[in-house]
């Protein structure tokens, strides 16, 4: 994922790519299903939000739409974390998604902190 071309709305769209394609098969499991959904809602809605804070018309409304952005990567990392824990996945499948969910956050909050 982050061996290309730094371009955040890129690697932004290639981390929920990922979560969609790590979950091809449906997960066997009723939690398992849960969190699957709700990561690639939450994976999807950060490079959503991303596009819609780079047509943002105020600042304002720019760093709101940021701050979204921050909100749904937290809550893939938490989710993924979760798996983890619960055993629905093998730590060693989510770590180079657990790695890139962290630094995808690290750049949003630099974002968030220079737009201000």
């Amino acid at each position: 994922m982050s061996d290309k071309p730094f371009d955040l709305s890129e690697r932004l769209e290639d981390f929920a790519a990922a979560i969609i394609i790590l979950y091809n098969n449906k997960p066997s499991s009723f939690a398992g299903e849960y969190l699957a959904k709700q990561l690639i809602r939450s994976s999807c809605s950060s490079a959503l939000n991303y596009g819609e804070a780079l047509g943002a018309g105020t600042a304002k409304d720019k760093i709101h739409k940021l701050r979204i952005c921050l909100k749904e990567l937290s809550e893939s990392l938490r989710n993924l974390n979760i798996q983890v824990k619960a055993n629905i996945l093998p730590e060693n499948s989510l770590n180079t998604l657990r790695d890139e969910n962290d630094q995808l956050i690290r750049i949003i909050v630099t974002r968030i902190k220079n737009s201000n």
